[in-house]
């Protein structure tokens, strides 16, 4: 990788003197010719709150962006091209995933519930690309998730082989933040490191690593620029302009990051790849009036109505211009309505990729290569708005109601826009205010003609219902795994949720030194129609209980390869001498609350640290603490003959509260042993004693019992294995 280098901001001349530093469906080739033609490296670039207005290209004034100015001359400007939310956190999912905010796995901002987040199912862009043998990075800002490694929603585990930048919403806020996240690491940053530098250096370094390699890449460059915080360390030109601060270093930020887009492609020059590559330039919505910055006073929004956070079109039309030398003419235009999920159909068909057919996106590809009459249209487009956040201007455009649910959708030259009275979408369509306008007369929504197109009116409301679904339940696409090391199996699905057939498909398994994997059932097949899935479970052993990270491996004849992570933690060696449960390792634990405490239990703290468990003033040394519901499964391997225990509410518990009420149940290789009465701290302790002979896997569970755990603390005293 290289070093860190940093960008210098202000004028366009300061602007430009950047220094150097694991899926509609894509169609086969047109022919032979074009079939040997490798692929195209792919760039998007995604701007956070640039307005339609503030670029160069697009009508701005008063900030310099040379460098995207002179892309959208050499390639095509989409005049009707929209985010897929007025905020970041929904557009981003939508354009990642293909799908609008009526279907997509994230529909609002971060609130007090914590951020939203991709799931397994959740395919993006990247995923269907790397299917194709793409690699794959994203610098930037992602805003997805739980901010730690080895999870769904990691950047990683959703396609970008290489990622550096925020995994946090509220994280990317910063622009000189202590650390950055580099693949599954924190790393940390040099004190009073400009955020966005070393992001744009690690991203040209991505294409200094793969421009001459075999495979294609893509490149999503996110860079939080630029969102309020207005911080940059110059602002450079701008510095003599009567403006406050503020403006000054917005104005500053945007032309940094036309440097940064002008940085890259004259990479792509240097490389001598720019004629194989399609770049695209967008924003995640409309313009921000956060920290002081004006928007009126760059005319940000242009001839539209609205802001960040308004469904109008201010709020959700952006720029788009892509750019490509010899594929898509110098010049041009194209008013076909694009919306940012239209994204991954559009990265799929240029790369002739497998992409999901459930999704909401269609190809916009013939558009840039000079065919638009070919660009499939969308019926509608539609938007959800769901925001707690409140800005001035933008408020007033929603005339108050910048925290009531809305929605909106465009179909042909219509515009409707409607609020509930509240935050529930639920509520009959005749308690939201509707209102309707026309694009073709009215660019810039001034007047609702709802009143005169009572007809319009009620066929927009029906598409406005039909749009949203509560839950989306996604066509499974590509390869998952599912380890049971309970089972010691693994068990892959390779599912085509694409359009077309592919062709011998075969999942194989590689493995660590020493361990075995044996398939219990076909692990290949001549083809797999679309909705079809070749799932196979795997016997899987191991010379250890140490975990191991296996990467199953589906291919296909057409050139198709996906992988699937997988962590495998085998079974821990069953016990060889009469033990205590609590000293030995369990092959999994559940807890409602906290850790499970092993030898304490005290209800709150973690485990070792609280007082020896106790019934009735007696106490035992040896025991394990859980609360309610909660699960531990250890591996007796069909060594132990008898299971004995203590299991009730204890002393320590009780004094806390009385409340609590619980049930014990003891099972064994999926078959109930035993299920108690109701356990009370008055009640005391329930004696366990139990044949486990044969044995392989026992499960101590401990349920609620008045529908009611707060004080549920439960505690297993001296259980206890004898081995035969």
């Amino acid at each position: 990788m290289p070093s860190r280098r940093h960008f210098l901001a202000g004028s366009a001349a300061a602007a430009a003197g950047l220094a150097t530093l694991p899926q509609l469906a894509a169609p086969a080739p047109a022919s032979a010719a074009e079939s040997a033609a490798p692929p195209p490296h792919l760039v998007v670039i995604l701007a956070d709150d640039l307005g339609y207005g503030d670029l160069g290209a697009y009508g701005q004034k008063l900030i310099t962006t040379p460098h995207i100015d002179r892309l959208a001359a050499e390639g095509l400007r989409f005049t009707d091209a929209y985010s897929a939310a007025a905020v970041c956190a929904p557009s981003r999912a939508a354009l990642l995933t293909g799908l609008h905010t009526g279907h997509a796995a994230v529909r609002a901002n971060p609130a007090v519930g914590g951020q939203g987040s991709l799931a397994a199912g959740d395919t993006t862009f990247a995923e269907v690309l790397r299917a194709r043998g793409y690699r794959t990075g994203l610098f930037g800002k992602w805003g997805f998730g739980p901010e730690a490694a080895d999870q769904p929603s990691h950047p990683g585990a959703r396609g970008f082989e290489e990622f550096y930048g925020y995994i946090d919403h509220s994280h990317a806020h910063q622009y000189r933040p202590a650390y950055l996240w580099h693949n599954d690491t924190k790393e940390t940053l040099p004190a009073g490191t400009y955020a966005p530098d070393a992001i744009a250096a690690r991203a040209l370094g991505f294409i200094d690593t793969h421009a001459a390699g075999p495979d294609p890449f893509l490149l999503l460059l996110a860079p939080n620029l630029p969102h309020a915080p207005s911080e940059i360390p110059d602002v450079g030109a701008y510095a003599a302009r009567p403006w406050t601060q503020a403006n000054k270093a917005h104005a500053a930020q945007i032309s940094l990051l036309d440097a940064q887009v002008g940085a890259v492609v004259d990479r792509l020059r240097a490389r001598g790849i720019a004629e194989r590559t399609v770049v695209l330039v967008a924003s995640d919505n409309g313009p921000h009036e956060e920290g002081g910055v004006d928007p009126d006073l760059f005319d940000a929004n242009g001839p539209l109505r609205g802001y960040k956070r308004n469904l109008y079109e201010g709020g959700v039309r952006i720029p788009l211009i892509a750019w490509s030398p010899g594929r898509i003419a110098p010049g041009t235009t194209s008013a076909r309505p694009t919306p940012l999920y239209d994204v991954l159909p559009t990265l799929a068909e240029l790369a002739a990729a497998p992409a999901p057919t459930d999704i909401d996106g269609l190809s916009a590809a013939p558009v840039l290569g000079g065919a638009a009459a070919l660009a499939p249209l969308h019926g509608h487009l539609y938007w959800y708005r769901d925001e707690q956040g409140v800005t001035g201007r933008a408020n007033t455009q929603d005339g108050g109601r910048a925290k009531q649910v809305a929605e909106a959708l465009r179909k042909d030259r219509w515009k409707a826009v409607r609020f509930a009275p509240g935050r529930d979408r639920t509520v009959a369509d005749s308690a939201w205010a509707f209102e309707l306008y026309d694009l073709a007369a009215d660019p810039g929504e001034k007047n609702d003609v709802a009143a005169g197109n009572p007809s319009v009116v009620a066929s927009l409301t029906t598409l406005l219902r039909a749009s949203w679904t509560d839950t989306y339940v996604r066509r499974p696409w590509g390869l998952t795994a599912v380890a049971d090391p309970s089972a010691s199996t693994l068990t892959t699905t390779v599912a085509n949720g694409s359009a077309r057939p592919w062709p011998d498909v075969r999942v194989t398994l590689p493995l660590p030194s020493g361990w075995t994997a044996t398939p219990t059932g076909p692990a290949a097949t001549a083809s797999l129609a679309p909705g079809q899935a070749l799932t196979t479970t795997w016997r899987v052993g191991a010379p250890s209980s140490a975990p191991a990270v296996l990467v199953p491996q589906a291919t296909t004849s057409s050139s198709l390869r996906f992988t699937a992570a997988t962590r495998f933690t085998p079974l821990p060696a069953p016990p060889t001498r009469d033990s205590h449960l609590s000293d030995l390792p369990w092959v999994s634990a559940t807890n409602g609350w906290g850790p499970v405490e092993i030898d304490r239990s005290n209800g709150k703290q973690a485990a070792g640290d609280g007082t020896p468990i106790a019934f009735g003033g007696v106490t035992h040394a040896k025991g394990l603490g859980v609360h309610a519901p909660s699960e531990i499964v250890y591996h007796l391997g069909g060594r132990a003959s008898r299971f004995t225990a203590l299991v009730g509410i204890d002393d320590f518990s009780t004094n806390q509260s009385a409340a609590g009420a619980t049930r014990a149940v003891v099972r064994a290789d999926g078959r109930t042993l035993l299920t108690t009465a109701t356990l009370t701290g008055a009640a005391g302790p329930t004696a366990i004693d139990l044949d486990v002979t044969g044995v392989r896997l026992l499960h101590l569970l401990v349920e609620d019992a008045n529908a009611r755990s707060s004080f549920d603390h439960t505690s297993w005293a001296r259980p206890y294995v004898t081995v035969v």
